[in-house]
């Protein structure tokens, strides 16, 4: 095993740790309004470990390369390692307003600094880009679809409920927020 075979490995488990840790520590609390979330923590653990799953099986049992240059296997483990850290980074400075379900907080703030400052959803952004790292490593079109569509099927519905929670919460401030800001691209999307 090479030194990029044993980092991708290690980098795979990284990311599973973590999200097992943020599902079982970062829930909301009891005083919590909670009834907002609407199934999407559960869409998100059937979409997100089927991504991985199917992706990694197709790229075992079919053959179409992206490249053929072993650069888009860096190019991918740089996008998981990216996404892994800089959503734990996104995480931390949320620091207790962050819950894996859709939770408004008794004295929540719409957070405009930081990341948030252009990307609403900057933590779905960076966990998409470790699911686009993955198809990218694995160096097969269909692994690729594979990896990022359901994984971003189910964030999109999981923004939806979110920003609708928002605004029944905040109103015109998070709606003249996220006219000033982009979903998961800074200036596009």
């Amino acid at each position: 095993m090479d030194v990029l075979q044993v980092l991708f490995t290690i980098s795979m488990v990284a990311w599973f740790l973590t999200e097992i840790l943020y599902k079982n520590i970062l829930k909301s609390g009891k005083e919590d309004k909670k009834d907002k979330d609407k199934s999407t923590l559960n869409i998100l653990w059937m979409a997100i470990p089927f991504s991985i799953a199917a992706s990694v099986t197709v790229s075992y049992m079919t053959e179409f390369p992206i490249t053929e240059g072993v650069w888009v296997l860096y190019a991918g483990e740089a996008f998981i390692l990216l996404g892994i850290i800089f959503r734990f980074i996104i995480i931390r400075s949320l620091g207790r307003y962050f819950t894996v379900d859709v939770t408004i907080k008794q004295d929540h703030k719409i957070k405009k600094e930081g990341f948030y400052k252009y990307l609403r959803h900057p933590s779905y952004a960076f966990s998409l880009l470790t699911s686009l790292g993955l198809g990218l490593y694995l160096n097969n079109w269909a692994s690729l679809v594979l990896a990022f569509l359901p994984p971003f099927i189910a964030f999109t519905y999981r923004i939806k409920v979110e920003e609708q929670a928002l605004i029944e919460q905040f109103g015109e401030e998070y709606i003249e927020y996220r006219k000033k800001t982009k979903k998961l691209i800074p200036f596009i999307y």
